[in-house]
């Protein structure tokens, strides 16, 4: 594997990685009935990460398909996947690029980037922790991370909710977004 040092990390020499299906997550939370937390992922995604020489000039790039949402219930995807929610129909995908790196610590960084969600896009400040690099039993090089954010759901035009009798709503309008990754350098 070719890599290099920069600022204590052991990272990939400069290239484009592509996002490895198999083995990346683009999960979220969100409260229900504010009093649990229900968790889900988007199946279907495809998404690039270039390594610049300057590792700070680095950028990414990922499309989410809006109707692969699943949470482990049938009928809350759907209506998930309807215009109350993502209206998958008319807005199939929600994107989102980097447009800079905004500090970093050790392993841990901080990217700003545009989000799209229903042609909405908002600026969102994105917690990224590098996981390491490596080669694979097939040869090809590979690195991990994981990121998190908080959106405000409304922001984008999910307004849908329900009061609740006793108070409160039935969906939080704030969401989690978690994301573990792997990257394998593009041939």
């Amino acid at each position: 594997m070719s890599t290099r040092a920069w600022e204590g990390l052991t990272i990939p020499q400069p290239g484009t990685f592509d996002l490895d299906a198999s083995h990346t997550r683009i999960g979220f939370v969100a409260k229900h009935m504010m009093v649990t937390k229900v968790r889900g992922h988007f199946g279907e995604f495809t998404g690039s990460i270039t390594l610049a020489e300057n590792p700070l000039d680095s950028s990414t790039e990922v499309t989410i398909k809006a109707a692969s949402i699943e949470t482990g219930s049938p009928d809350r995807d759907t209506h998930l996947r309807s215009d109350d929610f993502l209206a998958a129909d008319k807005f199939p995908e929600l994107t989102f690029r980097s447009t800079r790196v905004l500090s970093h610590s050790g392993d841990e960084f901080t990217v700003a980037g545009d989000l799209t969600v229903r042609d909405v896009t908002k600026e969102v400040t994105l917690k990224v922790e590098y996981g390491g690099s490596g080669v694979n039993p097939w040869g090809a090089e590979v690195f991990g991370f994981s990121l998190e954010t908080e959106i405000d759901r409304e922001e984008f035009g999910l307004t849908w909710n329900v009061a609740l009798e006793a108070g409160g709503v039935l969906v939080s309008k704030k969401v989690k977004i978690e994301i573990e990754g792997e990257a394998t350098r593009r041939a």
